[in-house]
């Protein structure tokens, strides 16, 4: 059993809901991402998700694509993202760290020289947004050597036909795309979403975690209604970007929020 199945079976056994936030390695500086891990963590985070810096993430709103911009600027590769996991993992063994990104820097390095290395520092899942399903079998195969989780994205308008087929390739847990769009837009229709969710079940028992138009305590709690885990991104990337001047603060404040999210999605968890 992966670091991610441990982590989601424990917390249905708790009766806790999985706060899983992201940010993008490297902003605003490369020293402080393994800090603000380590914060997460004690903040309440069960997962975490760290951006792998891309030149076009076509799938992601104006606050990532900053992010991957100061991120760039700072030369961090794939090959850094990678080294600051290892550098997490001297601290942590025990939380599942997923990378997020896009395929052209896994393939530039190579699928399965990017394995060994992210398997030997410790990365436990990858999801690729631009993956095309139909050509990922080779890329899958070789994840699974080295026992990594490959995560995919369901969105509102997915099918039930390709829901199925995502339902039979995907490990670890699925994303599901709450909102039609890019990352941080629009607010959430929970009732809405807990019928999409129930439809997605059908095809699969592995968790769900839910990301997009999460902002704050609230909509965490909401969403933590029916989803297994609850992502968070674009709130904290934005938080970072009002701080990027005063890196030294950032671990203590995005602690902050995380630990509000934490406190609430808790309260929910109770009243379920």
């Amino acid at each position: 059993m992966s670091r991610i199945s441990r982590c989601f079976a424990q917390l249905k056994l708790d009766g806790k809901t999985a706060l899983i936030p992201y940010i993008t390695a490297g902003d605003p500086e490369p020293w402080v991402t393994v800090p603000m891990l380590h914060a997460f963590v004690e903040a309440g985070a069960n997962l975490l998700e760290l951006g792998v810096p891309f030149s076009d993430p076509m799938s992601d709103g104006p606050a990532i694509q900053k992010a991957c911009e100061r991120a760039l600027k700072n030369e961090v590769s794939i090959q850094k993202v990678i080294e600051m996991v290892a550098q997490f993992r001297e601290k942590d063994k025990i939380t599942p760290v997923i990378l997020m990104g896009y395929a052209n820097p896994l393939e530039a390095m190579g699928y399965e020289q990017f394995a060994e290395q992210a398997e030997k520092a410790g990365v436990d899942g990858v999801l690729t947004s631009d993956m095309p399903l139909e050509e990922s079998d080779d890329f899958l195969t070789i994840m699974d050597k080295h026992g990594i989780d490959t995560i995919f994205l369901v969105a509102p308008t997915t099918t039930k036909a390709r829901m199925m087929t995502i339902a039979k390739k995907a490990k670890g847990f699925i994303y599901y795309v709450s909102l039609k769009g890019v990352t941080g837009s629009a607010s959430i229709d929970v009732s809405e979403l807990g019928e999409k969710l129930d439809i997605l079940r059908e095809h699969t028992e592995l968790p769900i975690g839910v990301g997009f138009g999460i902002k704050d305590g609230n909509s965490a709690a909401l969403v933590s209604e029916v989803a297994d885990g609850v992502v968070v991104g674009s709130t904290l990337v934005n938080c970072i970007a009002e701080h990027e001047k005063t890196p030294e603060l950032l671990p203590t404040i995005v602690a902050e929020l995380v630990e509000d999210m934490r406190l609430a999605i808790d309260i929910k968890d109770v009243k379920k």
